[in-house]
């Protein structure tokens, strides 16, 4: 296995896409999860703890809709959504690039590590 920290800070860098996309921030990463987690050193622990955090973040935009439609909240909690995204992409991607673990809060654990 080699170690490539960039690639891992990319990884976690490509759930912006969510941002843009809404779903491109799951896509991304998961095809580079699955495709290098036996090449690149650390790619599966990185990889779960993304797709754990990102299909967690999905889930919750899920139950916002109810609250979109009957109580006008939902919007505010979704804007709170896309900036956890946004702010622990970007302070993982640093972890990552610093060769610390990454972490995720809020995130279920769909898949263990």
């Amino acid at each position: 296995m080699q170690e490539n920290k960039q690639l891992l800070v990319i990884l976690h860098l490509s759930q912006l896409f969510d941002l843009i996309s809404g779903f491109g921030g799951l896509i991304i990463p998961f095809v580079l999860w699955i495709t290098k987690k036996e090449e690149v050193f650390e790619m599966d622990y990185h990889g779960k703890n993304v797709i754990n955090f990102q299909l967690s973040m999905f889930l919750y935009s899920l139950l916002e809709i109810p609250m979109i439609f009957f109580f006008g909240l939902g919007y505010i909690l979704l804007g709170v959504i896309a900036l956890l995204i946004l702010f622990f992409s970007i302070i993982n991607a640093i972890n990552a690039s610093k060769g610390r673990d990454s972490h995720y809060p809020f995130s279920i654990r769909f898949i263990k590590s």
